[in-house]
């Protein structure tokens, strides 16, 4: 089985036989060590992949744009379990995520679907997965430490929680940034 990819504003078109390639593992390693444990997996000979975007960041004196992985602690590596011994022995290499001690292939789909839309070009941002009736802690802010449950999303930038404070209930919008997620939706409560 191939796949044909083309990017948008160029005529390059690549095809991807999905047959003959090792499957792709995500690989968890230290903070800030995605680009130095890819460069060395890729010196050991594998092929990595750690996806990128552009951030803004503020410096005393100056405002730069860097590349900030997508997937914070995170790299994708293609693999043959049986080989594994020079990933493991990678400095700054953790562990390969899976299912208790089992590592997990991901689907090359899911992959090439993130390439994609790397190399597209389009503002790319990481979001937290944040459901409608899901309980979230408010980690920044002036309601910072309270609990309460996700009760709207308007868009990127306004997230509406439900909080109980003095015995009532208070709908309040915050900032997506100050929210992390402490449980699974509920189903008892309506968009």
């Amino acid at each position: 089985m191939s796949i044909e990819l083309n990017f948008p504003g160029s005529e390059e078109r690549k095809t991807i036989d999905l047959g003959s390639s090792l499957p792709w593992f995500a690989v968890r390693v230290k903070s800030n060590y995605e680009k130095p444990v890819s460069a060395v997996l890729r010196g050991k000979g594998f092929e990595e992949f750690v996806p990128t975007f552009s951030s803004k960041r503020r410096w005393s004196d100056r405002i730069k744009v860097v590349d900030v992985p997508l997937f914070p602690g995170y790299l994708f590596c293609r693999l043959d379990l049986d080989k594994r011994l020079p990933l493991l022995t990678t400095p700054g290499f953790l562990y390969l995520v899976g299912k208790g001690k089992t590592p997990e292939p991901i689907e090359e789909q899911e992959v090439l679907a993130i390439q994609s839309l790397v190399r597209s070009g389009l503002p790319t941002l990481p979001w937290p997965s944040i459901m409608v009736g899901q309980k979230v802690r408010l980690e920044r802010g002036p309601l910072r430490g309270v609990e309460g449950i996700v009760a709207k999303i308007a868009d990127q930038h306004r997230i509406y929680v439900n909080v109980t404070l003095l015995q009532r209930s208070v709908f309040v919008q915050v900032d997506p940034e100050w929210i992390r997620s402490v449980g699974r939706p509920s189903s008892t409560l309506a968009a």
